[in-house]
């Protein structure tokens, strides 16, 4: 059954003269001013008990009610998919997502998301628009992300992203060796030929990834990065276009070539390293609710971990 939203409040006389849906955006600041005329436009909002729009003015005093339902936000699936939850309460989930599993459904993948374990596992985010997923991540890269239960929590998060609030620290391992840290600058858009890839571009929206070396290899860094925006696959195109692919990258990182003199170990181990290399090791952010500032981290999945190990007993060889 839809969620029944029901709310009351009287106008208030500091917005004498406004218009009815500006008023309201005050007044219910935890439903986003789209939706609330939405409600408007649906006659489920009353204004002195009359169906009121949204351009009409109020001047104090006036009692709005709001009978609203949340239907569902789309005809998705829920299916038993097993889910690493690492942080749950009523508002909100924070997911450690493996690779190999598609966030959100879209076409060729209208099945076995996050989204459709997300409403097996919380029926409730039917009624929340994209199930309550505030940031993605792409199918091949694992780690944290965060999920909100209801509308309120949603509204407040994506604020909070948008306002760059959330802490999001990555670990990655790229090809070459990088001198030190850095920042990279360069906005992203739509690669010109290529539809389905992502590039730096002119015409494009303002992307910065911060860096720092974690640990060096011969022909190869562990990197921490920190993301400042957060487009479609930001990391991945900010590292191929500053001549340091992701490893096992098969959008951005070009043919695979062997490092001179690697070991066989590592040479097998970068044979089959067929994703990129790259892990959402770090979130933070406000709690929508509490106001209290919380952060998870969750460690390096295994074939990360080996090919660390790789490239570790690599360095040992040639010493």
């Amino acid at each position: 059954m839809p969620e029944q939203i029901s709310l009351k409040a009287t106008i208030p006389e500091t917005v004498h003269g406004k218009r009815l849906d500006q008023a309201l955006a005050g007044l219910f600041p935890d439903y986003s001013r789209s939706r609330l005329q939405k409600w408007l436009k649906d006659g489920q909002i009353t204004l002195n008990g009359q169906h009121a729009r949204a351009r009409e003015k109020v001047y104090g005093g006036e009692e709005v009610v709001i009978q609203a339902r949340l239907e569902e936000e789309g005809h998705w699936q829920a299916e038993a998919i097993p889910l690493d939850i690492v942080f749950e309460d009523e508002h909100i989930l924070v997911i450690n997502k493996p690779a190999g599993l598609v966030v959100h459904p879209a076409a060729g993948n209208s099945h076995g998301t996050m989204l459709n374990a997300l409403l097996h596992h919380a029926p409730e985010l039917a009624q929340v628009p994209r199930a309550g997923i505030v940031h993605r991540l792409d199918k091949d890269t694992t780690g944290l992300l965060v999920v909100a239960r209801t509308l309120p929590a949603q509204k407040y998060l994506v604020e909070q992203l948008q306002a760059r609030a959330f802490l999001r620290e990555y670990l990655a391992v790229v090809n070459g060796v990088l001198v030190s840290g850095g920042s990279v600058d360069a906005p992203i858009g739509r690669h010109p030929v290529q539809r389905k890839r992502m590039a730096v571009v002119e015409s494009g929206k303002e992307a910065i990834t911060h860096y720092r070396i974690q640990e060096r290899f011969r022909h190869h860094n562990l990197l921490n990065l920190r993301l400042e925006t957060g487009r479609t696959h930001q990391i991945r195109v900010h590292m191929a276009h500053i001549q340091h692919p992701l490893i096992g990258d098969p959008v951005y990182g070009g043919r695979l070539k062997l490092p001179p003199r690697c070991s066989d170990r590592l040479a097998q181990t970068l044979r089959k390293f067929h994703r990129q290399a790259l892990h959402a090791a770090r979130l933070g952010l406000e709690h929508p609710v509490t106001g209290e500032q919380m952060e998870w981290e969750v460690p390096m999945p295994e074939d990360m971990e080996q090919l660390l190990k790789a490239l570790r007993e690599d360095m040992t060889q040639v010493m």
